[in-house]
């Protein structure tokens, strides 16, 4: 079979990364300006990235970003895994069928509609919008993500893995910690950096159920966007930009090593 790539489809391939990361790369080069817009540049500067570390306003933003993503990723991914082995577990096709498709609910349905229940979920239960309506949210839109980063692991681990486990002596508890744990590490991995990305980058959800003075970047991004444009807003979105990038290398990284052979680090 011939893998290599035909010319059309390399110039497709130019023209689709082109399109992605061209405006990226543009707001990035015009963070350095300081003619203070997008489309005369001036002279090289630090000015911007000063600005945006000087406003202690928007650090705490940042800071409260951060706390929602990892604490809503560790969540979900605890909540998702566990779901993803209740739902292996099951043995008759149509109820695992109509777990996974409820599960898949809050993936695909529309972020508006996600945001506008809960919001109307937290009103009706008396729960003030700032922290822990944020939080509550990611946590909710993001386990669905965990489980189907998970199953396909489940999936595949071969049952004669456990039954040796259990011929050797091993109990319940030792079975999922010392097998299928350790079998199912990268789709755990997986799952927490996707419910962490997607909780740093939602805006639709989070626009709803903030409040209280409580925001994160995503939704003051667009605040400021909406006063004017401000060349300390391409800097953010660069500094964004580069830690997401870090994130995906070492996630990248986890993947590629704990692919290598799940199979014996079991039975190590």
């Amino acid at each position: 079979m011939d893998k290599r790539i035909s010319p059309l489809s390399r110039i497709f391939l130019i023209v689709m990364f082109g399109l992605l990361y061209l405006p990226i790369f543009y707001l990035i080069f015009y963070s350095f300006n300081s003619g203070g817009n997008m489309y005369d540049f001036e002279n090289f500067t630090f000015d911007w990235y000063k600005e945006l570390f000087q406003d202690t306003r928007l650090l705490i933003i940042v800071l409260n970003t951060i706390v929602i993503a990892l604490l809503s990723a560790l969540i979900s991914t605890i909540i998702g895994v566990l779901g993803a082995m209740m739902i292996y577990k099951v043995r008759a096709s149509r109820t695992k069928d109509a777990l996974l498709s409820l599960n898949n609910i809050l993936i695909v349905s529309p972020d508006v509609i996600i945001g506008a229940s809960f919001l109307i979920l937290f009103t009706i239960a008396g729960i003030q919008l700032g922290f822990y309506s944020v939080l509550l949210s990611h946590i909710a839109f993001s386990i669905p993500i965990v489980v189907l980063m998970v199953l396909p692991k489940l999936s595949e681990m071969s049952p004669s893995l456990l039954d040796a486990a259990r011929d050797l002596g091993a109990s319940r508890w030792e079975v999922i910690t010392k097998v299928v744990i350790p079998y199912i590490a990268p789709g755990i991995f997986a799952g927490f950096f996707m419910a962490l990305t997607y909780s740093l980058d939602d805006f639709a959800v989070t626009f709803f159920v903030t409040g209280n003075g409580f925001t994160t970047l995503s939704v003051e991004i667009y605040s400021l966007a909406r006063q004017g444009i401000s060349l300390s807003i391409n800097a953010l979105s660069t500094i964004i930009f580069l830690v997401t990038m870090l994130v995906v290398v070492i996630y990248y990284l986890i993947t590629r090593r704990n692919r290598k052979s799940p199979d014996l680090e079991v039975l190590k």
